[in-house]
């Protein structure tokens, strides 16, 4: 015979329920994990509450109560890319790794992930057993690359140095041609991607290509497209140059990642396929930050991570302006992790409401990684929480560390400060 239902009552917050409306005062009951009911006066007190549950009340009056955020653009395997670094550590150093990523991720507010590549099926399946403690993960596995393109390890000096080495859950990232894709997408999906992640432009932390050049063919892009879509799963397009963001959009890819160099044809191209942006404006002014602090990269890439950031923001403010679907990702990982909140304070420099910026990182990335149970602080979703006190109740997030008084993950309290 099974216990009492355990009940946990958050009184007296102002509550964003994730969908982009402001705060309002109210309580929110979560039972066994989840939400069970948000509404005005429902908390009562200690001596009013049903005595035959195991009910809880926490006091948070004042407080912002809003879904943990979820960050659509992670690398758990990496904190940081000093390439001497990297290539010096041991294979399954990696793995040991990536738990004090994903502990930090949740610390900072994060309750869910979409890891962009090089997490497997192991480090997603930890977590879900909790053998790890980290957020929620959908993963990639591997992020696909034309020969030469944006993850080819292949160096001048005719060696490889490859970010993610390829393994037994972990497929190899360089592929060309229309069948060697279709395999290579299969083979993924064997391994358990719950998304194919597919370079469609060059990149800023690759040598040997540039950002505004197109990668793979129309076709390449396209079977790619189908092959995940005959298993249930979509494509996400990292593509900064407009070329590369127009034929993956064609192709049909759910998402474009970063999206640096976009024109007025690719925002026409976002609204005609309901496609999402997932901006990742943190990325080139974390990445320079780490540079100037001391970290090795090569002058090709530093160039490159100097030059876009001014671009890169007036790209997604005429998006938003346009009404371009954005969910919050940030390419942690590239950088040190920690850092995810930030985003919302960049997203805001590029026009959104602080609330549309919230939105972006908790209901509108809910839908785009097709996860309706999180995101939304609404009856029947998971209980994955924060409480934030200070000026993030007023929509201003530059203190969110600061504020953040408490993370819950299903219900559960798994950082308090």
């Amino acid at each position: 015979m099974s216990g009492p239902a355990r009940r946990t009552v958050l009184r007296g917050g102002l509550v964003f329920d994730g969908t982009g409306a402001e705060p309002v005062a109210a309580d929110v009951v979560i039972t066994d994990g989840r939400i069970e009911a948000v509404g005005a006066g429902l908390g009562g007190d200690a001596d009013t509450l049903d005595d035959t549950l195991d009910d809880t009340v926490v006091d948070v009056s004042g407080a912002l109560v809003a879904p943990g955020l979820i960050d659509c653009h992670v690398h758990t395997i990496f904190d940081g890319m000093d390439m001497a670094r990297l290539q010096a550590r041991p294979f399954s150093m990696e793995f040991f790794e990536a738990i004090g990523a994903l502990g930090t991720l949740l610390d900072s507010g994060v309750t869910t992930v979409r890891d962009a590549g090089g997490a497997d099926l192991g480090v997603k399946a930890a977590v879900a057993l909790g053998l790890v403690r980290g957020p929620r993960m959908t993963i990639s596995i591997s992020a696909l690359s034309q020969t030469g393109g944006h993850v080819d390890g292949w160096n001048v000096h005719g060696d490889v140095q490859r970010l993610f080495v390829p393994h037994p859950g972990r497929p190899d990232c360089v592929v060309d041609g229309v069948e060697g894709m279709r395999l290579r997408v299969r083979e993924l999906i064997r391994a358990g991607a719950d998304t194919i992640k597919v370079c469609a432009s060059g990149g800023v932390m690759s040598t040997r290509d540039d950002p505004r050049h197109p990668q793979f063919s129309y076709d390449e892009l396209a079977v790619c497209v189908d092959e995940a879509a005959a298993a249930g799963r979509s494509v996400m397009a990292h593509a900064h140059g407009a070329a590369g963001i127009k034929q993956a959009l064609r192709a049909g890819v759910r998402s474009i990642e970063h999206g640096v160099f976009i024109d007025d044809e690719s925002i026409e191209l976002f609204l005609e396929r309901g496609a999402w942006l997932v901006p990742t404006l943190l990325a080139p002014v974390a990445l320079v930050t780490a540079i100037d602090a001391g970290m090795a990269v090569a002058p090709e890439v530093e160039l490159k991570a100097r030059s876009i950031a001014a671009t890169h923001l007036d790209s997604v403010a005429r998006a938003h302006a346009a009404g371009v679907r954005i969910a919050m990702g940030t390419d942690s990982g590239v950088f040190a992790h920690g850092s995810t909140p930030q985003e919302l304070t960049w997203m805001t420099r590029a026009g959104l409401s602080p609330w549309q910026a919230l939105h972006a990182a908790t209901g509108s990335a809910a839908d785009l990684l097709e996860l309706p149970e999180v995101g939304r602080v609404a009856a029947g979703c998971v209980a994955d929480l924060v409480v934030l006190d200070g000026g993030s109740r007023a929509g201003d997030f530059a203190a969110f560390a600061t504020d953040l008084r408490m993370v819950l993950q299903g219900g559960e309290v798994v950082r308090a400060r």
